[in-house]
């Protein structure tokens, strides 16, 4: 595993600033009907690691299945820049979606697939 990399990105319109400490040879592309039909690809990192700079008051929450994952969009332009959530092990962890990054080259990336799907 590679070690992570402080990253900064946001939404589409920027009113949600975010700064994420990223390793981008860990990333996901999900086959659930929410990740496919967003085209996320995504990056996990403990909830320390992700740092909101900006824009915290125009997140606005989606929740749907479980319900257990808060997918956070701009209330403004729609772009969902992470979710927070909890990992298996219970502890806090957010879902970076890699391509509100800035600086991330997508195609030097190997998403691993995860079949989210059948979940």
């Amino acid at each position: 595993m590679a070690e992570a990399q402080t990253k900064t990105g946001g939404c589409h319109c920027g009113a949600i600033r975010f700064a994420a400490d990223v390793d981008l040879t860990q990333t996901v592309e999900c086959n659930c009907s929410h990740c496919a039909m967003k085209g996320f690809v995504l990056t996990a990192v403990p909830a320390a690691a992700l740092r909101v700079q900006s824009g915290e008051e125009k997140l606005t929450e989606y929740r749907f299945n479980t319900k257990k994952i808060a997918h956070l969009f701009c209330s403004l332009c729609g772009v969902q820049p992470f979710s927070r959530g909890e990992g298996p092990d219970g502890s806090k962890m957010a879902m970076v979606n890699v391509r509100c990054l800035e600086n991330v080259d997508l195609g030097a990336l190997s998403p691993m697939h995860f079949d989210g799907n059948s979940r």
